[in-house]
């Protein structure tokens, strides 16, 4: 009987350590879905895609307070290749609008309804020499709505408003056609050096940025960081870098007259790429740009320190909307 009692006594303590033991584990969730493999590189879908981009470009004095904000808007549609049965995927420009400074917002009439033809290329120019083969008579001598015309400088920030939007929905988003690009990213974690690093594309344009004038990435690197969902779509979350940037402008303010900066970039940011349709749903990419211009008619050199911020959002209708 005393025996028995031991018995039953040491089961009792040996359920009891099991069910304490029970409660003090964490069931982990079921992370499955984290740890599957991904097909970045599909065929887009053939749907008429509607885009919205937003750049802030904040200027800084030395003492670090802001001088100076400029906003560019730009919409753009997409009709692809699969649509209008052409080589390439078309895009039209359905509207562009400045703000400088404390102006007001104002269109920029010549580039509204302006339609031309996006065809990537494994060097990244065209004939011309044009980054993206975007056309660069379309931004000589701009004028805003009110007559007024953009000085070099701004016709260039403009431009540049479709070359950003090229890089990050094409470049970094699409298949490369050499070197690593978004095809090799299988998995959450995976981290490449991308085709486009330590690449050097020309930045002239017009009159107003001689040739000679460059952009030269740092080692470009883009990662598959995790999952997230926009506007209620799942998506791809890729993180893009583009390490220690430098560039060098040649710009022509007056005929007789040429000023030289040179300087350093860093942008980064992150792309959400739809998993069904391959889409771009959102990007948001910062930028820090330090800058040196040596002016012939100023005793000393004008050192500039400029932010930008560039949002995308993809704003097409959901189907049944």
């Amino acid at each position: 009987m005393r025996t028995h009692r031991i018995l039953t006594v040491a089961a009792l303590a040996v359920i009891c350590n099991s069910i304490c033991a029970g409660a003090g584990e964490v069931k982990r969730p079921d992370d499955s879905i984290l740890r599957r493999t991904f097909d970045l590189a599909g065929p887009r879908s053939a749907q008429v895609q509607l885009f919205e981009m937003e750049t802030q470009v904040l200027t800084y004095a030395p003492d670090g307070k802001r001088t100076n904000t400029e906003v560019l808007k730009l919409a753009l549609k997409c009709t692809p290749a699969r649509v209008t049965g052409k080589d390439a995927d078309q895009y039209t420009c359905t509207k562009f609008t400045v703000q400088f400074g404390v102006g007001k917002e104002v269109a920029i009439p010549a580039l509204a309804n302006w339609t031309y033809l996006f065809k990537s290329t494994g060097a990244g120019l065209d004939e011309k020499g044009q980054v993206f083969g975007i056309d660069h008579a379309k931004f000589e001598n701009l004028t805003d709505a009110n007559g007024q015309t953009l000085p070099p400088d701004k016709a260039y920030y403009v431009y540049n408003a479709f070359i950003d939007f090229h890089g990050f929905c094409n470049v970094f988003a699409e298949p490369t056609t050499g070197g690593k690009g978004v095809q090799d990213l299988k998995s959450i974690g995976q981290k490449i050096v991308h085709a486009a690093a330590f690449t050097e594309p020309p930045v002239n344009l017009g009159s107003g940025i001689a040739k000679g004038s460059t952009f030269k990435n740092g080692e470009v690197t883009l990662e598959l960081k995790g999952l997230g969902l926009v506007d209620g779509a799942a998506c791809a979350l890729l993180g893009f870098d583009s390490g220690q940037s430098s560039f060098q402008m040649l710009m022509k303010p007056l005929p007789n007259m040429e000023v030289r900066c040179v300087g350093a970039s860093h942008y980064k940011g992150d792309i959400y790429v739809d998993l069904a349709t391959k889409w771009v749903r959102k990007v948001a990419m910062d930028e820090l740009v330090v800058a040196e211009s040596t002016v012939p008619t100023l005793p000393n050199k004008i050192d500039t320190v400029v932010e930008r911020n560039a949002v995308i959002r993809n704003v097409t209708p959901k189907a049944g909307e």
